[in-house]
């Protein structure tokens, strides 16, 4: 992208904000800094109390297209369609695309209207799945180009349509993928619909990172992310009931909320790890970097899900690396082309 008066650049995502898509507020700011004005659309409210403190940073509206609590009835998708269909000439094609749902059809019609209304001139969304579809049929209706991310569980799980990514790769202006490790991927599933992928890393702002020697830390293991399977926490856990066996001091902390913190606790106090391991649920950003400024090693011991997800390239790696904490991780998807 570059700075230029022909209109904003809309950001289409599922949840706005969203505590673990730092990546997603750091670009937009990089792009508010470099000159650009952007417009975030996001299909569903955000569902957790806390915010990460950079959000309060971003300049860009929110538009929401969130389904009304009621639902979306029938009345409410006709009026919706019959009230469009002026303004957007093709949207009697758009009803026999066979990629949306009839809740992102609806939400990408809403979209549609608005930026044209708001003179949006290229939509990008995070994520190739519902954000990136209702983006693809908007750009369509209103007569744009759009672009996307592809970040992890959005290329690998077990539930990714292979017909509807295919129509996104070839229909997008761009496709850009966090790792070599996807890019390939992404090749080898897809052919020759995906040779235009690109390979663009995360980014950090190293202004807000400070490096720093690790040298004379606490005997502190740290781990932060979500408390899902694909994380590998449980495997962290048994790895810390080795080293206690060892006669190692180490403690862990554990910062990150998710579906299995339950059952990791449990499985903490099983192995006998209650005084060891604290788990500290979630936290902001600049919470954790100073966790991280005290810790003597970032693990990150992601495994591949049986449902087939798994990380993309962790930022938190990235902001652990930039402020000195050595880091020991798994050889999944991107990772070894981090560590």
């Amino acid at each position: 992208m570059w700075p230029s008066d022909r209109g904003p650049i809309g950001y289409v995502l599922k949840r706005y904000p969203r505590l673990s898509e730092t990546f997603v507020v750091s670009e937009i700011l990089a792009h508010e800094e470099a000159g650009e004005t952007v417009e975030i659309f996001a299909l569903r409210a955000p569902n957790e109390t806390l915010v990460q403190d950079e959000v309060a940073q971003v300049r860009a509206p929110v538009h929401y297209l969130a389904i009304p609590d009621a639902g979306l009835s029938d009345a409410l998708f006709d009026a919706t369609l019959a009230g469009a269909a002026p303004e957007l000439p093709g949207l009697a094609a758009a009803l026999g695309d066979p990629g949306p749902t009839r809740r992102e059809l609806w939400q990408a019609v809403r979209l549609a209207l608005l930026v044209r209304a708001r003179g949006v001139r290229h939509l990008h969304a995070h994520f190739a799945t519902t954000a990136a579809t209702v983006a693809r049929v908007a750009a369509k209706l209103a007569s744009l180009e759009y672009s996307f991310t592809a970040h992890a569980k959005d290329i690998y799980h077990r539930d990714v349509d292979p017909a509807e990514f295919r129509r996104k790769l070839r229909s997008a202006r761009a496709v850009v993928t966090v790792s070599e490790f996807n890019r390939a991927w992404l090749r080898r599933r897809y052919g020759p619909a995906a040779e235009r992928v690109r390979r663009i890393y995360n980014g950090l702002d190293l202004r807000r990172f400070s490096f720093t020697r690790p040298a004379g830390r606490e005997r502190l293991v740290l781990f932060a992310g979500r408390l899902v399977a694909k994380k590998g926490v449980a495997d962290l856990l048994a790895a810390l009931a080795h080293l206690a066996q060892w006669g190692s001091d180490c403690r862990c902390e554990i910062i990150g909320s998710g579906p299995l913190r339950e059952a990791l606790e449990r499985q903490a106090r099983a192995l006998g790890l209650a005084g060891r391991v604290r788990f500290r649920g979630a936290l902001r950003r600049s919470e954790v970097a100073a966790t991280m400024r005290r810790a003597a090693v970032l693990a990150a011991p992601g495994v591949v899900s049986e449902d087939g997800d798994r990380d993309g390239l962790p930022t938190v790696l990235l902001e652990a690396m930039a402020l000195g904490t050595p880091c020991v991780a798994t050889a999944v998807t991107g990772v070894p082309e981090l560590i």
